[in-house]
């Protein structure tokens, strides 16, 4: 058994913070895909490039360059604004009314949440990921069956929800569960911008403590239980999937 001096309790939190910055990445990338994968299909070029520089930036830079990137360079474009729009406001009010003194409303700093900065890039990263996915899950799909769909009569609402969704889930989990998993371990990137996570709890354990390798170990052997549990999880799906296809 691995000695953690009294840290148990701190690692067990932080692999809490961890699961809950996964899970809410998945979901904003989930949705990015999805808006990306649409947007390559779509007839419009406009929306093709769009859709094609961010795939092709995304996944053109390592994901520690682009968390330090959004959290550090997202801050001060925010903050830059901030100050911009203030100025802007002071000098609208002052030239409509000299004699009124004008007080901005909004904040003069924004201290972005390490937690909101995490989930948004990491959801960021991996939208680029899944929009590939769901692309080729959406093009897997036999275009003969939604035009039968068409001429039986079906809305593109259901015909979408009965014969294209359940169809692209099918060729999109193996991917998705691949792109799940590395979701998971990329999360401890987190712990570079301040967040608690166990990560960053692990580390900082084991730099008072001088027992790196206990504390490292103890976290490869959580991320190994979640990912464990993942695999586990997926393939009931794909299993449940398969089912319906047959």
């Amino acid at each position: 058994m691995l000695d953690l001096q009294g840290y148990e309790a701190s690692i067990l939190k932080g692999a809490l913070i961890t699961i809950e910055v996964a899970l809410l990445s998945l979901l904003f990338a989930v949705v990015l895909g999805m808006l990306g994968a649409l947007a390559k299909l779509a007839p419009y070029r406009w929306a093709r490039a769009v859709a094609t520089l961010y795939t092709t930036i995304i996944r053109g830079i390592p994901d520690l360059v682009l968390m330090m990137l959004i959290f550090f360079g997202g801050q001060i474009l925010l903050n830059n604004s901030l100050y911009a729009v203030n100025e802007w406001l002071n000098e609208w009010f002052t030239s409509s009314d000299p004699n009124h003194e004008w007080t901005a409303y909004l904040p003069d700093y924004i201290d972005v949440s390490p937690f909101i900065a995490g989930v948004l890039t990491i959801g960021f990263i991996f939208g680029a990921y899944m929009a590939e996915t769901f692309r080729g899950a959406i093009m897997a799909v036999d275009k003969g069956e939604l035009e039968a769909a068409k001429a039986y009569g079906m809305s593109s609402t259901l015909a979408f929800r009965r014969i294209l969704f359940p169809q692209m889930v099918r060729h999109a989990l193996p991917g998705f569960g691949n792109n799940w998993l590395v979701l998971l371990k990329t999360t401890a990137l987190v712990s570079i911008i301040g967040l608690e996570d166990m990560v960053r709890v692990s580390a900082l354990a084991a730099g008072s403590t001088k027992m790196p390798f206990t504390f490292y170990m103890a976290v490869a052997i959580i991320f190994l239980f979640f990912t464990s549990v993942s695999t586990g999880l997926l393939k009931l799906v794909e299993r449940k999937f398969s089912i319906h296809a047959r």
